[in-house]
């Protein structure tokens, strides 16, 4: 089944950008990044910037936008059945049009890989065509904040987000 993510969550003074690989079903449903309650995004976005993760999306995006951290996802589009990445058919993918990205959001230095997916699709993918200048980026990734990614705690992937995002 055919997949569309969602526009970018972000505003022209964004320094960070954390992308995702591609929202899973209830994100979709629901027309929310990270809507799935078992995710921790939020609750860890929430335990660095000081609010409630279960406040209304709108409000939780606006604190992310106001500590100059934007929010999207390598792909645009692909077939999937379910919501994990493994399920992707990765000769469906079209990933997004990141140098139009940088372009309206020249402020981005550090890019914040939410998993291996995100990472593995974007160096494929994204990488080799962007701008020098966008190659100099700083890039990281991160522990997955998947619920599927049940090797670390919960503690565990709060500590390496903290670690990267401290600064903010």
């Amino acid at each position: 089944m055919h997949k569309t993510g969602f526009p970018p969550i972000a505003d022209a003074h964004a320094t960070t950008l954390i992308l995702g690989s591609m929202p899973g079903e209830q994100s979709l449903r629901e027309n929310q990044y990270y809507a799935n309650t078992h995710n921790a995004f939020w609750r860890i976005m929430a335990s660095l910037f000081g609010f409630a993760h279960d406040m209304p999306y709108v409000e939780r995006a606006r604190i992310l936008s106001q500590h100059r951290i934007a929010l999207w996802d390598v792909i645009q589009g692909c077939k999937r059945h379910g919501s994990l990445d493994s399920a992707i058919d990765n000769r469906s993918i079209i990933a997004n049009d990141f140098t139009s990205f940088y372009r309206k959001h020249p402020h981005i230095r550090r890019v914040f890989f939410n998993g291996t997916k995100a990472e593995q699709e974007y160096r494929k993918r994204v990488l080799p065509g962007l701008s020098d200048t966008a190659q100099q980026i700083e890039y990281s990734r991160l522990p997955s904040t998947s619920p599927a990614m049940a090797q670390l705690s919960f503690e565990q992937k709060l500590s390496a987000w903290s670690k990267a995002l401290r600064g903010n």
